[in-house]
C-alpha cells in the first residue's frame, strides 16, 4: 500500500492564505466580526451579483437562519432534495418544520422538477401548502432553476437555494445561489474554497438580509445594554475566518481550472471503459467541478462500486459513495416524500473520486492507474 493517502478533496491553501491570515491577526480585530468579513461580503456580493451577503459561521447556520427569516416556523411543511447531505434536513427541522423530500433526475442528481411540482400540488390540495423549497446543487452542478424557479411562483412558495456545494457554477449564465429569495453557500474544509468552517447567504432582499444579520448577533436591540425581544444564534463568521476566505476567493477560478482538469482526466478514461460512465452528464461547462463522481452500471462493468471503492482503499486512495438519499437515513424515515428510485439507484452504483484542487499530478496518476488495474 502506498503511504500517503489520496484525499478526495483537501483543502487547497498556501502563501496568500498566510498573508492574509498573519494580515488579520496583526490588524487587532480577532473577534468575530471586522473588516475581513465586510471585505469578505462585500466581493461575494459582486461574484455572486447580488445586493446583500451575510458572513456567517456555517453553511447549516445560513441555511437555518434563511429559512426563520422566510417565516418558516413550527408545524410547517419544507420541500426539499433527498440527495443531499443532512445539513439541508437539519437545518429546517431547527425551525420546527418538517421535510418534504423529493427525489432526483436520472442525468444529474438534482431536484426533479417534475416531481417538485407533483408535491407541491398534492400538498395544497391537502390544505397543508409548503412554507419553502430547498433545492440541493449537487457537488457542484446547479439545479434547474429554469423549471423550477416558475413551478415555485404557480404556486406562491418562496425558493431558497441551498447552493452550498455549488459556488462558482451557473445555471443558463447567472451564478449559483442567486436564484429565488435567497441562496447560501458552505465554506467548509473540502468545499471549492474554504474559510476551515464558514458559510454565507446571499439575497437582493434587504429586509431577510437585516433579519438574518440581527439574528446571528445573538438578536440583540440597538441599545447600550443588552436588550433582547427574539430568540438569537450566535453564527456570525470570525474575521480571522474572513480573511482566510478571501484569499480563497481570490484564487476560485484557479482551482475551479485544476478540478475541471481532473475531471477531463476522467472523463478521457473512462470513455472507454464499458458500463462506467461520469456523474452528471456529458454537459458540465457551468459547473464548478466541487467533486468527480462515476456511476457504475453492475451488468455492464467489471466491477461495482463497492467492489472499486474496496480496491481503492486498498491502494490508500479515498473514495465515497453518493450522498445516501435523506428518505433512507433512519432519523427521517417518517418524513413525507415523493420517490422514483433514482436517487436510491444512483447511492447504489455512484462513487466519487479524488478531485481536490491541491492534488498533484502524481497522485492522479497513481489513481489513474489503481483505476486501470480494477477495470481496465
Amino acid at each position: 500500500m502506498s503511504s500517503d493517502r489520496i484525499l478526495m478533496s483537501k483543502p487547497d491553501v498556501g502563501e496568500l492564505e498566510e498573508q492574509y491570515v498573519v494580515a488579520a491577526l496583526r490588524s487587532g480585530w480577532i473577534a468575530p466580526l471586522g473588516p475581513d468579513v465586510d471585505a469578505f461580503e462585500s466581493e461575494i456580493k459582486e461574484r455572486i451579483g447580488v445586493n446583500h451577503a451575510v458572513a456567517l459561521a456555517s453553511g447549516t447556520a445560513a441555511l437555518h437562519l434563511g429559512l426563520l427569516a422566510l417565516g418558516v416556523g413550527q408545524g410547517d411543511i419544507v420541500v426539499t432534495s433527498t440527495m443531499t447531505f443532512a445539513a439541508t434536513a437539519n437545518a429546517i427541522v431547527y425551525t420546527g418544520a418538517t421535510p418534504f423530500f423529493v427525489d432526483s433526475d436520472s442525468v444529474t442528481g438534482n431536484m426533479d422538477p417534475d416531481l417538485l411540482d407533483q408535491a407541491l400540488g398534492e400538498l395544497q390540495r391537502a390544505g397543508t401548502p409548503a412554507a419553502a423549497v430547498v433545492p440541493v446543487d449537487l457537488l457542484g452542478k446547479a439545479a434547474d432553476y429554469s423549471r423550477i424557479e416558475p413551478i415555485c411562483a404557480a404556486y406562491g412558495v418562496p425558493l431558497f437555494c441551498d447552493a452550498a456545494e455549488s459556488l462558482g457554477a451557473a445555471h443558463r449564465g447567472k451564478p449559483a445561489g442567486s436564484f429565488g429569495r435567497a441562496g447560501i453557500f458552505s465554506f467548509n474544509g473540502n468545499k471549492i474554497m474554504t474559510t476551515s468552517g464558514g458559510g454565507m447567504l446571499v439575497t437582493d432582499d434587504e429586509e431577510l438580509a437585516q433579519h438574518v444579520r440581527y439574528l446571528s448577533t445573538q438578536a440583540r436591540q440597538p441599545v447600550v445594554h443588552y436588550e433582547h425581544t427574539d430568540i438569537g444564534y450566535n453564527y456570525r463568521m470570525s474575521n480571522l475566518l474572513a480573511a482566510l476566505g478571501r484569499a480563497q476567493l481570490a484564487r476560485l477560478n484557479s482551482m475551479i481550472q485544476r478540478r475541471r482538469l481532473w475531471r477531463d482526466e476522467y472523463r478521457n478514461f473512462f470513455s472507454s471503459v464499458p458500463g462506467i460512465e461520469i456523474f452528471g452528464g456529458p454537459d458540465d461547462s457551468e459547473d464548478n467541478y466541487w467533486l468527480s463522481s462515476i456511476l457504475i452500471d453492475p451488468e455492464k462493468s467489471k466491477v461495482t462500486a463497492l467492489k472499486l471503492r474496496s480496491i481503492m482503499d486498498r491502494e490508500n486512495i479515498e473514495t465515497r459513495p453518493l450522498w445516501k438519499p435523506m428518505h433512507l437515513q433512519p432519523v427521517f424515515a417518517n418524513a413525507p416524500r415523493i420517490t422514483n428510485e433514482v436517487s436510491e439507484c444512483l447511492f447504489d452504483n455512484g462513487l466519487t473520486l479524488p478531485s481536490g484542487s491541491s492534488m498533484p499530478e502524481a497522485h492522479m496518476h497513481r489513481v489513474l492507474m489503481a483505476l486501470e488495474c480494477a477495470v481496465g
